[in-house]
């Protein structure tokens, strides 16, 4: 069986999936055991984690309940019944973003510039959503909207400023917990991700800040629902504020790398000195002065500065979002350290 010696490149590189395919090839061949098969399995799950293929989350935290990482990963998953009991990163998105943070440095250390872009703008598509978390109590989950909004929120009301994808995409919120697997699927998959466009609106309404004040980043609503003004004046600009950084970010030169990467065309992969630049860009773009002085980023960063992240600050534009300390997780780092001392055994 391959050694932890042996296996100490791939372990320090975080190369599971080469790690993987070897333990797999020697139990192909024969020279099985449960440690290897045990080495193997955790081996894999590292891969399937770093792949963020959150629809396995679920799954691979019970295959390994006796792990002390396992309740962390399910709580960066997305639950696989409408109604299950576990809601996983419906309820806060903050685990999945710690997830997402220890991705990108890990794809950045095994040399992986197209991943270091996918997980870039993957933390792009449910920000708004993390900006709105604190004031909603959860992270969109549609087993709750109902009791989180209202008025002309999913109707056809023409007085509401929505886009008709947003309409389809709020009316969707509201009913994709009640009916079959299916069609809760189908809401993960085409709807939640837009979930926070229609969310921002509602944050960037005229009751709350002026014209000219902030940055125009997307659409506001002009006559807000009372559910959209709840809370204090103050709360209501601290959210708009983290809602319109989020929609900076979104559109930001990081993100337009994926747009711009034709990936199976033989072409375009960005180089890190483009990943680099575009960082730049983006960085000087979500943390330039506001004319009212509101950026959330204008202030001091919420937690210690993540001096050795392959994007430098965006942990700390991830907390300025969320109005909280959001760092990178160790979850994948964990799954590894068992692969190891199971190699040691």
């Amino acid at each position: 069986m391959v050694h932890r010696a042996d296996a100490r490149p791939l372990l320090d590189g975080h190369w599971y999936d080469a790690l993987a395919a070897i333990l797999e090839a020697e139990i192909g061949a024969g020279r099985t055991s449960e440690r290897r098969e045990r080495a193997r399995d955790l081996a894999v799950a590292a891969k399937r984690v770093l792949d963020l293929d959150a629809e396995d989350y679920w799954p691979i935290s019970r295959d390994f309940t006796e792990r002390q990482w396992a309740e962390e990963l399910g709580r960066a998953c997305f639950p696989l019944q409408p109604r299950s009991s576990h809601r996983g990163a419906l309820a806060s998105l903050v685990p999945l973003y710690r997830l997402m943070l220890e991705v990108v440095d890990l794809r950045a250390r095994r040399h992986e510039p197209l991943q270091v872009v996918v997980t870039a703008h993957l933390i792009g598509e449910y920000l708004p959503q993390l900006a709105w978390e604190s004031t909603l109590g959860h992270g969109g989950d549609p087993l709750l909207m109902r009791h989180s909004v209202g008025e002309r929120w999913g109707t056809d009301d023409r007085s509401c400023p929505h886009t008709s994808a947003m309409r389809a995409t709020a009316k969707r919120s509201l009913h994709a917990t009640g009916g079959d697997q299916a069609g809760f699927t189908a809401y993960l998959d085409r709807f939640h991700s837009r979930l926070g466009s229609a969310l921002a609106m509602c944050a960037m309404n005229h009751e709350t800040v002026a014209a000219g004040e902030r940055p125009d980043v997307a659409g506001t609503c002009p006559q807000p629902c009372g559910w959209a003004v709840a809370g204090t004046l103050a709360e209501r600009r601290d959210l708009d504020a983290r809602v319109r950084l989020a929609l900076l970010y979104r559109d930001s030169p990081i993100v337009a790398l994926r747009h711009h990467a034709p990936v199976g065309h033989f072409f375009g992969v960005p180089s890190t000195s483009e990943i680099s630049e575009a960082w730049l860009r983006t960085w000087e773009r979500v943390s330039a002065p506001w004319p009212d002085g509101g950026n959330p980023l204008s202030g001091e960063p919420l937690g210690a500065p993540e001096r050795s992240e392959a994007l430098p600050g965006l942990s700390d534009l991830i907390s300025a979002v969320a109005g909280r300390t959001v760092g990178p997780g160790t979850l994948i780092r964990d799954i590894g350290a068992d692969l190891e001392a199971t190699l040691a055994e």
